[in-house]
């Protein structure tokens, strides 16, 4: 029997599902954020909660995404068989239509502040 890896130190979803590695389908994430409709949501969540994966996750579905010369990026193959897909065109039609900016601060470790502006 073929065990799929576990994604030990992985937080980018494209690396996750094009390397197929053992995932929780955790896109109705989007939905549920899509029903709030709150300006802003915090993720707060212990160490090793998926927090970076998350938000990189909801990077790729809702970027508009364009390369250097303006053309357009398809994310959705990432989200082909996963549950977001059935949630219907409401939903849908939010995929690849706003700008996002995603920080994380996860490998900024350094021993005092000025080190970490730098």
């Amino acid at each position: 029997m073929d065990y799929k890896p576990l994604p030990i130190g992985v937080s980018d979803f494209a690396e996750m599902i094009r390397n197929d590695y053992y995932y929780v389908d955790k896109t109705l994430m989007i939905r549920d954020l899509l029903n709030n409709r709150t300006k802003v949501t915090l993720f707060t969540r212990p160490r090793r909660f998926g927090k970076t994966l998350n938000m990189s996750m909801l990077k790729y579905f809702f970027e508009d995404d364009r390369d250097r010369e303006g053309n357009g990026r398809d994310w959705s193959q990432l989200f082909g068989g996963l549950k977001i897909m059935e949630a219907g065109p409401k939903y849908m039609s939010h995929m690849g239509q706003y700008p996002v900016i995603c920080l994380t601060f996860k490998d900024a470790k350094r021993p005092d502040y000025r080190e970490s502006f730098r």
